[in-house]
């Protein structure tokens, strides 16, 4: 199955739990590819005590998971593109959505 996902938060919980998400379904042999819109290009910047946004994010990049994020967003927020936040079109969202067999938003 080809699972997308697209990440529309910065909370902390939120971004952890799309990921543990992504990293269960690559390691049942799926693919899956995240585009990260709005809020969610701060995800690889965020910290927290309890939930390891960061982590997950890295574990998902190595096992394969391929991710996008959303080039205007990223601007509007002066954040400059990076390997957890490669500069990505609407195009490239519309291709993850439909390329997918199955696609949630996760806001």
């Amino acid at each position: 199955m080809q699972l997308g996902l697209i990440l529309e938060t910065n909370d902390p919980e939120r971004v952890w739990n799309a990921f543990r998400l992504a990293n269960t379904a690559l390691d049942a042999g799926h693919s899956v590819e995240t585009f990260l819109l709005g809020d969610g290009v701060d995800a690889p910047d965020l910290d927290h005590e309890k939930f390891n946004p960061h982590g997950v994010m890295r574990k998902y990049t190595n096992d394969g998971g391929t991710l996008l994020a959303c080039g205007t967003c990223l601007d509007s927020r002066d954040i400059e593109p990076d390997d957890l936040r490669p500069r990505s079109t609407m195009a490239d969202c519309l291709r993850v959505v439909e390329d997918a067999d199955e696609l949630l938003t996760i806001g």
